[in-house]
């Protein structure tokens, strides 16, 4: 019997490299993106860490978010499609349509490619970034229900092309007659098991602070979800009727603030304790350096602000079970020292 065949894009990513790692383990036959196919063997290794070494279901292809070619091609065939590769966040940028646009017309590349090919379902990781930006005066969680602020001050350009690619998602469903449906995920901060030395920019926090490179830390408050779990999370969303037309929260429900995670990693890292900050930077002072030090500015246009969600939606909707935010954490720490990325 051929196996059902899921196309995920950017496949040398964190996420999506776990989402693989599970697609396989579940019987699926699995095609991804990358820029370069010199990626292949680094997917290949992250798979191998992962516990995973059988490629004979996996295919690698060449497809670029700022291009429109080739995506035809790589949804021929498919079942399902992951829409998981978006740019990272660039501290650095010149004007922020370098972020905003490659993420709104990389989801359209995507979708309509995936329409024309008769793509059942497809799956966008989208981002909690869609969800809190711009909520000055928030008290109650977040949930789905909300969308970010674009019109509130100070908002990164990192959460508006989360915010208007996922918007474009949508509207483009809206006129859509194939017959495909859309489901998105919207995770907290990520962390889990890295399985390379190459990782996302969510858990450089961990790599720093154990290593010594954070002195003080920012007064920012976060949820944190468990990569493994965010993975099982695009598996239910892909395949269960009723996750069709919803957005769901990949949080655990739970908030800590940097120091918080600083704490943790003491608690269970002690021979670290010395690396590990033990002061936080006044919200003043670190909006007041941002205005000179553009690296600062995403994380100084979130600080001091509110960040509660709820995980009730995917837990009831979907019967989700993600571990606790600190197991997530620990389980970075603990696999950058096992790949020794993290030395004492």
């Amino acid at each position: 019997m051929k196996k059902q065949l899921v196309v995920v894009t950017g496949g040398s990513g964190f996420i999506a490299v776990h989402i693989i790692l599970q697609l396989l383990q579940q019987g699926y036959a699995v095609r991804t993106t990358v820029r370069d196919l010199a990626k292949t063997a680094l997917i290949k290794e992250m798979l191998t860490n992962g516990g995973w070494t059988d490629f004979q279901d996996l295919s690698v292809v060449v497809a670029d978010l700022i291009h429109a070619q080739n995506w035809d091609q790589v949804m021929v065939d498919a079942d399902y499609a992951i829409h998981v590769a978006s740019p990272t966040p660039t501290l650095n940028f010149k004007d922020e349509s370098e972020m905003i646009q490659p993420a709104i017309h990389g989801v359209l590349y995507v979708l309509q490619a995936a329409s024309k090919a008769h793509v059942k379902r497809v799956v966008l990781t989208s981002a909690y970034g869609a969800i809190f930006a711009g909520h000055r005066n928030r008290t109650t969680p977040f949930t789905e229900d909300v969308w970010s602020d674009l019109t509130a001050k100070g908002v990164h350009p990192y959460q508006k092309s989360k915010t208007l690619s996922e918007q474009a998602a949508w509207d483009f469903m809206d006129q859509d007659h194939s017959g495909m449906t859309l489901a998105t995920v919207n995770p907290v901060a990520v962390m889990g098991p890295v399985l390379a030395a190459d990782y996302s920019h969510s858990n450089i926090q961990i790599y720093d602070m154990l290593m010594g490179n954070t002195k003080v830390l920012p007064k920012v408050d976060s949820g944190y979800v468990d990569v493994r779990d965010v993975a099982s999370l695009h598996l239910l969303a892909m395949t269960r009727p009723e996750a069709a037309g919803q957005r769901f929260l990949a949080t655990t429900g739970e908030t800590y603030s940097m120091l918080d995670v600083a704490n943790i990693l003491r608690t269970a890292y002690p021979d670290f304790a010395a690396r590990l900050p033990t002061k936080t930077v006044p919200t003043t002072v670190l909006k007041a350096a941002a205005k000179a030090n553009p690296m600062l500015r995403m994380v100084a246009s979130v600080a001091g602000t509110y960040a509660e969600t709820s995980a009730k939606k995917a837990k009831t909707v979907l019967g989700w079970q993600p571990r606790p935010a600190k197991d997530a954490i620990l389980a970075t720490a603990q696999s950058m020292l096992d790949l020794g990325i993290v030395t004492q």
